[in-house]
């Protein structure tokens, strides 16, 4: 039956729209999505974008939670498609905070006029493949169906939050907030008693700034994470006019980068150097802060003796900034190598440890037993609270993905495919679902690179393809199998080459429980996958499967 409308929709299969619908629906107004609109108007090809918020912006629509900013500088986490939005656009501070990065999103939208195709209040709920028709068929959470040549899911990787599986949660008779779903209007501590659970990158970012504010915060921590402080600070005009004199040249250099950020980086491994000079550099680094602390030698994601010398360096620092040694010895982290979670980025966060209003709770020694409706109940005591903040993460990377009832061939789901984990073809389609394209997939540098850089080089692919299959008459393309089993096993073979599956990561889907552990991103680097997916197109899709538009499948018989 459902042949039967994809049929009756979408009229003779081709390689052009369907008739009565459109070439692509985007699913997704975030960075990728809006680019990906961009990109397909100068292919002349019609796209509708659905977006689940009432804005564009994606990550930076949804997580407005205090401190909420970028660890990569604003100036390269920014657009590179176009010199005139990077010429005109100017930056406030070196790491910019959501707000300035969310202005910069509807600047965008307004300069390439994208609000006009884009259906903001809706989510895709569906999506079946029909094989008559060899096109989509998209259904939303309004009853609309809209018919498609292509999909692109550009849903990020970070837009399911997390809420834990904690007894009682429901009860709270307080403010309950999550980072990644944070209210749009302004929220208000002063005076109160906050509880926050989670030590991740959102609370690390939150916590400064609540405390502040509020009149006690007790932090639950499970498990300590590494941070290093950004040294945020005004962006000067004469580091301003630097970069756009040679923006050309910088994007070209980020774009080969392993991260995609221009960064200053040590072709040295740490154990080169002697105790004094390696102090001398981590401490170098430290000053320079940022994500840029991780280059201080090419090989502390490789080799465990050199990242222990890193790891030494910043617990020494935090003990010599939280006043209290039993509070400092319960924030470092000693389950996990430096860098094998994503490394945090923080204005003051070990600082506010010292400060008379703000308790540290460690859950590894007292466990929480249950939320009650005035607070929380650990194995040791009881809290109450007026708020709780719960930066307890995302299930990340296939979350969203996997929320959307996504059929392919023979009704085959995605959920089927992914059972035992993401298998994709380059982290940009899965078996089984044609023309179904993913914006930094699993199986892509994504998480592990500068976003922007990575949604780019992601894009720009996606319409070259499409553009491709449009001109030879492909009306359908998927992952072969074969190449997509080869891949999966090359990105998990290059990342146990490395030490980030040592740590329990959200990288590993460690923080969802039941979800497979999967080392998801792949960690050979921004440029190198670039060039192995520059040669696979250049090779005619290589790994690719291609069924013919009939017409001309039958020109060539």
């Amino acid at each position: 039956m459902q042949q039967d409308v994809g049929r009756e929709i979408a009229g003779e299969p081709g390689s052009g729209a369907p008739a009565g619908g459109c070439d692509v629906v985007i699913v997704g107004a975030g960075f990728g999505g809006m680019y990906m609109l961009h990109r397909l108007r100068g292919l002349g090809m019609t796209a509708r974008v659905f977006e689940a918020g009432t804005g564009v912006g994606g990550t930076w629509y949804w997580n407005r939670y205090p401190g909420a900013r970028c660890d990569v500088e604003s100036m390269q986490y920014s657009f590179g498609f176009s010199d005139e939005i990077q010429q005109e656009w100017t930056w406030s501070e070196l790491f910019s905070g959501q707000p300035e990065i969310l202005r910069y999103a509807n600047f965008v939208a307004d300069k390439l006029d994208l609000r006009r195709d884009i259906t903001f209040n809706t989510r895709v709920v569906k999506a079946d493949w029909s094989e008559a028709g060899q096109c989509w068929l998209v259904g939303t959470d309004g009853g609309e169906t809209v018919v498609a040549r292509h999909v692109v899911m550009a849903t990020g990787c970070l837009s399911s939050s997390r809420m834990p599986d904690i007894a009682g949660r429901e009860s709270f008779a307080g403010r309950v907030f999550h980072t990644g779903q944070w209210p749009h209007e302004p929220v208000d501590f002063t005076g109160q008693v906050v509880g926050v659970i989670g030590t991740g990158s959102s609370a690390i970012q939150s916590i400064p700034v609540i405390a502040e504010q509020a009149k006690h915060v007790y932090v639950f921590q499970r498990t300590p994470n590494f941070s290093i402080p950004s040294r945020n600070g005004p962006m000067t005009a004469e580091y301003e006019a630097q970069w756009k004199r040679d923006y050309g040249r910088r994007r070209a250099e980020a774009r080969k980068m392993r991260s995609g950020v221009i960064a200053p980086l040590n072709d040295k491994s740490a154990l080169a150097d002697s105790e004094a000079a390696r102090r001398d550099n981590y401490e170098a680094r430290w000053k320079l802060g940022g994500t840029y602390f991780m280059q201080s030698y090419n090989d502390l994601a490789l080799n465990k003796a050199s990242n222990d010398t890193a790891v030494a360096f910043v617990h020494e620092k935090i003990r010599g900034i939280v006043k209290d040694p039993a509070v400092a010895a319960k924030l470092l982290p000693s389950n996990h190598p430096i860098g094998t979670k994503r490394i945090c980025v923080d204005t003051d966060y070990y600082e506010t440890f010292n400060r008379a209003n703000v308790t540290l709770v460690d859950l590894p020694e007292t466990p929480i037993k249950e939320i009650t409706p005035t607070g929380l109940d650990t194995t040791g005591a009881s809290y109450a609270f007026d708020a709780i903040v719960f930066a307890t993460g995302f299930d990340a990377m296939t979350g969203t993905l996997l929320k959307i009832d996504m059929r392919g061939r023979d009704g085959a789901t995605l959920r089927e495919a992914w059972a035992a984990g993401p298998h994709t073809y380059l982290g940009l389609m899965t078996a089984g679902l044609p023309n179904m394209f993913m914006i930094t997939g699993p199986g892509s540098p994504s998480v592990l690179s500068n976003m922007i850089v990575s949604i780019e080089q992601h894009v720009d692919w996606i319409a070259e393809c499409m553009g491709w299959m449009r001109a030879n008459q492909v009306a359908a393309l998927e992952a072969e199998q074969g190449a997509q089993e080869a891949w999966v096993a090359h990105v998990n073979e290059v990342a146990h080459r490395t030490l980030y599956p040592q740590a329990n990561s959200w990288y590993m889907g460690a923080n969802i429980p039941g979800k497979p552990q999967v080392f998801m991103p792949y960690i050979g680097g921004v440029g190198a996958y670039r060039e192995k997916c520059d040669a696979v197109a250049a090779a005619g899709y290589e790994g690719f499967r291609m069924t013919r538009a009939r017409a001309a499948a039958q020109a060539a018989e």
